[in-house]
Parts: structure tokens; sequence; C-alpha cells
């Protein structure tokens, strides 16, 4: 009998026994393609020999110290790397142990940046329908995801929400990708009038939206006016690239694809790539000299902030990322994923939508293309794919709710940067295989 408490006390998942490149073994031997990267995390593969190394070398030479007495030379080296490879004025690195810590770590620093300059009214935050940034109840509260909030509502604080830059679902068909772009953003600005110029801090979204809605991109200028907005009622930027970025869609950052640059950037996720639990925020100079000239302390920490251990495997991650190279390989393997996919669904019934940037890539299912119905929810057909996947020994990472909390199934790819073609050719294959077995036993 497991004392674990799991995520769903209703199933007994596998155990995982051993991993290596793009798969995992399973205690009885059985092996899975790691075609999600688990929660989009994996980006240098499993087992990787100079990150391992790094690891154990960090250990064995200094294994904790507490930033309240000491930084470290892998903290300091971390920072100094990430900062030379960010393309944005973002000179200062605050190290968290998630991203969910990190999300938590700038609504706090922002909500401080301005009792340092002396805007103390500013305290709303504003995010979009949609999104996702993580489970503390701060990143709760300014995250879409209705379905993960509704338990805890009444412990959160309001955050106001605006439409989610979702072409496939909310643009109109009588309008331009650009002009749909700037309808939904200028929502930011009838919101921030709503709430009083004077009492906005803070604007959170995902660069790219990631679990929640399915590998959403902006549509072209959306962010551009996003920073406008921003700017003109003096209002931070925040982009929650956890999920995203380091890679990912295809550039090393993805507000890169954007022309704009955040005034808080969230990292996580692929900042270490699942081998030690690791988040940052990058900050840039003016909130960090805010800080300097005025009380000198973030009110904000955590015990294992800039753990050396943490902070070596994501430094050997990051130079396997830029160094060796394995991030430039993202967009040319990308655009054979999402040719591979539109291959194989582009004209499928029950698919509506193909997405995504980079090795970022995503799958909406739909009951009928033409209306672009959902599915019942009741059906589950997500959790079917899921399970019909992992029977083939394919991991992906499927969820409802894709649409509005409620209504709608996507299914998200995010494999390993290590990942060849003709093994993208065999996860496709494989899922086109599961998601024909769900829909058939959904229809059954």
């Amino acid at each position: 009998m497991s004392h674990v408490f799991p995520r769903d006390t209703r199933k007994a998942p596998p155990v995982a026994a051993y991993a290596e490149g793009i798969t995992i073994t399973d205690a009885d031997g059985r092996r899975y393609i790691d075609a999600s990267g688990g929660a989009a995390v994996s980006c240098v593969g499993h087992g990787d020999a100079k990150v391992v190394r790094a690891i154990a070398e960090q250990a064995a030479r200094l294994d904790y110290a507490h930033t309240s007495f000491f930084t470290s030379e892998a903290a300091e080296a971390l920072a100094d790397h990430l900062v030379r490879n960010v393309p944005a004025p973002l000179d200062r690195v605050y190290l968290v142990g998630s991203g969910s810590e990190a999300n938590e770590a700038a609504i706090k620093m922002t909500r401080q940046y301005f009792l340092e300059i002396g805007q103390p009214d500013r305290r709303v935050f504003i995010s979009r329908r949609q999104s996702y940034h993580g489970n503390t109840l701060g990143a709760l509260a300014a995250g879409g995801n209705m379905f993960r909030k509704a338990p805890y509502q009444p412990l959160l604080m309001d955050v106001p929400l605006i439409a989610p830059c979702f072409a496939y679902r909310f643009k109109r068909d009588d309008e331009s990708e650009e002009a749909y772009g700037l309808r939904v953003a200028d929502e930011l600005e009838a919101a921030i009038l709503k709430a009083g110029p004077g009492n906005v801090a803070g604007f959170l979204a995902e660069t790219v939206v990631g679990a929640t809605a399915g590998a959403v991109p902006a549509v072209p200028g959306y962010f551009r006016r996003i920073r406008e907005i921003c700017d003109r009622h003096g209002v931070l930027l925040i982009l929650d690239e956890v999920m995203c970025g380091m890679g990912r869609t295809g550039t090393l950052h993805a507000f890169e694809q954007e022309g704009i640059a955040p005034d808080l950037l969230i990292l996580a996720k692929g900042l270490a790539g699942g081998y030690q639990p690791i988040g940052a925020v990058m900050a840039s100079k003016a909130v960090y000299d805010a800080f300097a000239r005025g009380s000198g302390a973030f009110m904000h920490g955590h015990t294992y902030a800039a753990h050396p251990v943490a902070s070596a495997a994501a430094l050997a991650v990051q130079h396997r990322l830029v160094e060796d190279g394995l991030a430039a390989r993202v967009a040319p393997l990308g655009a054979h994923l999402q040719s591979a996919l539109v291959e194989r669904f582009g004209n499928h019934h029950h698919v509506g939508d193909v997405r995504g940037r980079g090795l970022l890539q995503a799958i909406e299912l739909v009951k009928d293309r033409a209306t672009r119905a959902p599915f019942d929810p009741a059906v589950k057909l997500n959790a079917r794919v899921k399970r019909e996947a992992m029977a083939r020994g394919l991991m992906v990472y499927p969820m409802g709710g894709t649409i509005d909390g409620k209504h709608g199934d996507h299914v998200l790819l995010a494999p390993p940067f290590i990942v060849e073609k003709p093994e993208i050719d065999t996860i496709v294959g494989l899922l086109g295989q599961a998601v024909d077995a769900a829909l058939l036993s959904a229809d059954a």
C-alpha cells in the first residue's frame, strides 16, 4: 500500500523507474515516449550526462546555503548566463523553487515596487481568461483556469479577467487577425479605466498560452498594443513564460517573436528541464533600482530560494540549450511536428485546429469541424485520449475546459528538444491511433 498522497486517489499510476533520452520506463519494464516532456518540462531529455555531472559536482562541493547568509557561485553564474542571453533590459534574477513560486514572487515584487516609488494605491492585477499562472493562492487568483480556482474562490484576491487572444475560438469571421488582436488587447485599457488607472499595478499574461487552452499564440500586433497600453498607464507588464519559455517556442524567450519586452519575466519548467525544481523572475533595472533606492529589501523569501544544486542544474541545462545548440533545433523540428500533425489531423472530422509554436503544439478536438461545437464535458474525451495514448506507450498532455474552463478538449505535445524527425512521426502516428480509439469508445 502506498503512503503517498496522490493527485487522484481513485487512480494508481505506474511507477517510473528509469528514464533516458525521450523515454521513461516503468517498474514493469514498459517504455513510454515522453511526447509532452511531462508537463512541458523536459527540454534536454532524460539522463543527460552533462547535467547529471553538474548536479553531482555541485552537491559534493556545496549542497545548500540559505540566502540570508550567502549567495553561491552556482546562483551567480546562472543569473549571469540568463541576463547575458535575454534580448531585453532584464538584468536582475530572483531565483525560487517553481513556476507557481515565481508567479507569486512577481506579484509581490510588483506590489512592493509601487510602494517603493510612492504609489501605494496600485494594488490591482489584471489577467486573462483561460490563462494559468500556478497553484499557490496569489498565482491561482491571477489565473483564468476557472475549474482549478473554483474550490478556493473564497480565499482568492479579486483579479479582473479580460478576453484571451484565442483566434480559433473568438475571432469574428468579418475581422482580420490584426483587427481581432487590437480589439481584445483594448479590453485591457477598458479594464484599467474601470479599476482606475492609479489603482492598477500589473498585467499578467502567458506569452503563448500553455496547458489551459492548448498552445495558443497571440495574433500579430496583439502584444505590441498591450505594451503600449501598459506604458500609457504606468502598469507593469509581467510575462509568464513558465511553459513557453527557454527555447520551447523556437526562440530562447517567446516574447522575442512579439517585438516587445516585459518589465518582469517568469521562468521555470525548461529552466532546469526537470533535473531540479527551480523557477525565476527576471526584473528590469527600473524595478530593481526602486528597491535599491528605497527600502533595500524585498519582503519575500523561501527556504530553498537560489538553491545551489538547483542553480547548477539549471546552468548546465542552459549551456546545453545555448552553447550546445539544442534550442536552435526547436524551430525546424517544430515545423516538422506541425506539418505532421496537419497531415494526420488536418482533415479529421473531430479535430478543429492544429496550433502552436516550435515544440509546443496542440490539437483541439471538436464534435463537429464545421460548427466547432465541442464534445459534452461528461464524455471526458481528453481523459480517454490520455488513457489510450498511455496504453500505446505514449505520454501526451490532454486537458478539458479549453474554451471556457468547462467545455472543449485539446491535446498538448511538447517533446524534448533532442527528439528526431522519425520519432516525431512515430509520436503523431501513435497519437492518431489514441485519438481514434478514444472517439470510438466515446461513441460506444
